[in-house]
């Protein structure tokens, strides 16, 4: 009667190396067949090098270095990065199946992925050749990790209104003022940092890229988290650090440009991140309720459980296909573009982090023990609805172009 519970994490290794999914919610459907060889790619090492590692990681909060590294090797470390330095020169919509087959075996590890393969994408993006081959082969083959510094102490979501000031002195930058939240912070090398050079607000910001070591470069305590345990996040503070001009990306005032349509990207991802989350929790859901009896029966033979496992499906697929057709409308360059990435964003996270908790909830009380990875997956994507913009800022965004015409 018990052997159901024998060893959850086991299960749920099976679970997400099965490709047996049930059809309605396979997220390999409507992909072309490069597309399904690298998925296939990334749900495998998602079952292999990170889902028998997720609940160590989380616990001992270890950031898995050498398992990046692997990852990699096999191009997911520089996605949507140009062949030419290192990286994959994969698509938005590629990059997105990517993150979702590989947030399947670790959310955490793989957000803190999602976020490097942003910052080394705005050093190729926006870089000049020597900067770009000084920075991103070493990015790509995560030999060096990166790190994305705009928020600060009193700018998250007013982010136009940071404080950290770039004082220009002969052919350097110095440094002055703080970032917090950081991703990595003090455990990666490179550091993409957003810093006032000119006058208020979002003119003034211009972005330089930092590396571990500078004088001046320091870092606050570790912080203490409800999840995303196996990334560190920390401040990052700047005390007269100085930073030569050649380190600068684009031109001075460009920084909130380069800022916001890295997140644009960035927030495609993270919503893909959500969407592995979501997809192993209905996998464990339906593993659940297919051998845990009570009252004599399966829990799957219940009907409001049945109805509940069908809508989690049916939001799941809701919100693939928003973030696919987000992904496909940022890679085409298309007006619309940074609106239906905000508005995937808003939608993905809220409602995955939906389906999540409701597995936990499907799961009873063993669904509160650490034993079983449907807590974890709860823990790790609840923190996507407030970074890279948080859910009332994509609402707002999405109001104001639905009212300016």
């Amino acid at each position: 009667a018990m052997a159901w519970r024998a060893a959850p994490r086991a299960a749920a290794r099976l679970l997400l190396g099965r490709r047996g999914i049930a059809s309605c919610i396979d997220p390999s459907t409507g992909l072309t067949e490069d597309q399904k060889e690298f998925q296939k790619v990334a749900f495998d090492f998602a079952a292999k090098e990170m889902a028998p590692y997720m609940a160590e990681w989380d616990e001992k909060e270890i950031f898995p270095v050498e398992t990046m590294r692997k990852a990699a090797q096999l191009g997911f470390g520089g996605i949507y990065v140009k062949p030419d330095v290192g990286g994959s020169g994969l698509s938005r919509l590629d990059t997105s199946i990517i993150f979702e087959a590989l947030s399947t075996g670790c959310t955490s590890t793989t957000a803190y992925m999602s976020i490097h393969n942003m910052c080394v994408w705005m050093i190729d993006t926006f870089g000049n050749e020597e900067q770009r081959r000084r920075f991103c082969p070493s990015l790509c083959s995560m030999e060096k990790f990166a790190s994305y510094c705009l928020t600060e102490p009193g700018s998250g979501s007013d982010a136009a209104s940071l404080l950290t000031s770039a004082q220009r002195k002969g052919d350097t930058y110095v440094l002055n003022g703080s970032k917090a939240f950081i991703s990595g912070g003090g455990d990666t090398d490179v550091y993409v940092v957003m810093c006032r050079t000119g006058g208020p607000g979002p003119k003034g910001i211009s972005c330089l890229v930092l590396e571990k070591g500078m004088p001046g470069l320091s870092f606050g305590k570790k912080e203490k988290k409800v999840g995303w345990n196996s990334q560190p996040t920390r401040a990052v503070i700047f005390e007269d650090c100085v930073v030569p001009v050649g380190n600068r990306l684009g031109a001075e005032g460009q920084g909130f440009s380069i800022a916001m349509q890295g997140l644009n990207g960035g927030r495609i991802n993270i919503a893909s991140c959500s969407l592995g989350a979501a997809h192993a929790s209905v996998l464990l859901a339906q593993e659940h309720l297919t051998v845990r009896k009570q009252f004599g029966e399966p829990l799957a033979n219940n009907q409001y459980l049945q109805f509940g496992l069908a809508e989690m499906a049916t939001r799941l697929l809701a919100a693939r296909l928003m973030v696919r057709n987000a992904a496909r409308a940022l890679q085409e360059g298309r007006d619309d573009a940074a609106v239906l990435c905000s508005m995937a964003k808003l939608f993905a996270t809220d409602e995955c982090f939906g389906i999540c908790n409701q597995a936990l909830q499907m799961h009873g009380g063993y669904g509160y023990l650490k034993d079983y990875a449907v807590q974890q997956f709860v823990r790790d994507i609840r923190v996507h609805q407030i970074l890279e913009g948080t859910n009332e800022v994509m609402r707002m965004i999405v109001a104001r172009n639905l009212l300016q015409g």
